[in-house]
């Protein structure tokens, strides 16, 4: 696969998610992760709704530098890059859903609600679904039957290293 296609599969994987861990660095240097719901994908692109108060606002303002991770029964996905704030009218507007009013009770107007929006610089990702996880599997039951190992990610379709 070329990168672009796998850039393509990266995108299409991150969309299949609902939510996502976004690891971030506290000032006293510990790292913390916590579960986000995803507000949508574009051109790579990562956007969460959150409070502008919140802690991670904070953690981001002294370190931009994030991990966001996701995860299923058999799609993984990691992917490092930096974070920032937007307040932007048109991109709120976009991503609006009313089921934010639970934390943002003023509705898209609402002087907490921020995006924040993560741009990759590097992600790989391990998808073990259709035929790439198919052609895994037979690798594994093969390495069991024979009592060897199997191949680590030779399959590009199932895992790779996307560069950005």
């Amino acid at each position: 696969m070329s990168d672009e296609e796998t850039r393509k599969h990266l995108e299409e994987l991150i969309a299949s998610f609902a939510t996502a861990m976004l690891v971030t660095r506290s000032p006293d240097g510990h790292i913390r992760a916590r579960p986000l719901t995803i507000a949508g994908t574009e051109a790579g692109q990562v956007y969460f709704s959150t409070n502008l108060e919140s802690p991670k606002m904070d953690e981001i303002a002294v370190d931009s530098e994030v991990a966001v991770t996701f995860q299923s029964d058999r799609r993984y996905v990691s992917l490092s890059g930096t974070a920032r704030k937007s307040r932007d009218r048109a991109l709120i507007d976009r991503l609006w859903k009313e089921s934010w009013k639970v934390w943002f009770p003023k509705g898209k107007d609402d002087p907490h609600l921020t995006i924040l929006i993560v741009t990759p610089e590097a992600a790989e990702y391990w998808d073990l679904t259709g035929l790439a996880g198919a052609r895994y599997i037979l690798r594994s039951l093969k390495a069991y039957v024979t009592r060897t190992t199997p191949a680590d990610g030779s399959d590009p379709g199932q895992n790779a290293k996307v560069p950005f």
